[in-house]
């Protein structure tokens, strides 16, 4: 049986908020144990290492906004994609950016986590800008 959209939308939001508020709190209860996420210019973070910026306070968050394009559900995984919108900075310097964000969902033990992101810069094809 699919789960019902609301329920996989709302750990998404769920998420946003934890990223951000720089909730390492909120974002150990969110994120699978074996939570991989891909930055936008190809670097992987561990569940660890995702935790680890936001407890030593190295990345922050100034402004963090999140929209969700599609839902994909299937079964006990579903497929998000949306735009991120962040104003923020990684040990001072600033990690600005408008991201194309793919989320990988999982359900065990009946609740919802948060298995995957990938990040992508936004940018127009070369076509499209000329």
């Amino acid at each position: 049986m699919s789960e019902p959209r609301s329920h996989i939308e709302e750990l998404s939001f769920l998420w946003a908020r934890a990223e951000r508020n720089n909730d390492a709190e909120a974002l150990d209860k969110l994120l699978a144990e074996d939570f991989t996420a891909v930055g936008p210019l190809g670097f992987v973070l561990t569940r660890v290492q995702w935790l680890e910026r936001y407890r030593e306070a190295a990345f922050v968050n100034e402004q963090f906004e999140w929209n969700i394009n599609s839902v994909r559900s299937y079964g006990d995984s579903a497929v998000l994609i949306g735009i991120q919108n962040q104003r923020a900075a990684y040990r001072g310097n600033p990690s600005n950016g408008k991201f194309r964000v793919t989320q990988i969902l999982i359900r065990r033990d009946e609740r919802w986590q948060l298995a995957g992101l990938h990040l992508s810069s936004m940018a127009q094809p070369e076509a499209a800008a000329r």
